[in-house]
């Protein structure tokens, strides 16, 4: 991929981190949850690499951000761009009673995109988006 193209797509994912703390401050987990569902599917590129530069650029965005992205944020917003540059992918929030444990991933056809398919397997879904 063009590096110019990349840097557009490491911004993009800076903008996404920093988006989810402005927008969970100023309105909680209600107005992030909406923010995912509201992100309307953009156009496909036609590109088949364009999940994995995604993937890469958020990569990229999470060892520059200031502070660590927990599962929920990374989640968040690598499923706003994949949804933006025509991937369908939903947000999955999962969790385990006892002992408690939660995590958020994101899903493209059933399929886990960043993080392992072990907590697919072992968390109960509580909600996909």
């Amino acid at each position: 991929m063009h590096s110019l193209l990349m840097t557009a797509l490491v911004v993009e994912a800076l903008w996404e981190l920093l988006r989810y703390d402005v927008v969970l401050r100023t309105g909680g987990f209600r107005r992030i949850h909406r923010s995912v569902r509201q992100v309307r599917l953009g156009d496909p590129s036609g590109d088949s690499r364009v999940e994995t530069h995604v993937l890469t650029a958020m990569r990229w965005a999470l060892s520059l951000y200031w502070k660590p992205a927990l599962c929920l944020q990374q989640s968040v917003a690598t499923a706003r761009m994949c949804r933006r540059h025509g991937i369908g992918a939903a947000l999955v929030i999962g969790c385990r009673p006892e002992p408690f444990v939660s995590h958020a991933w994101v899903e493209i056809e059933g399929r886990v995109l960043n993080d392992s398919r072990v907590y697919q397997q072992c968390l109960q879904i509580l909600e996909r988006v």
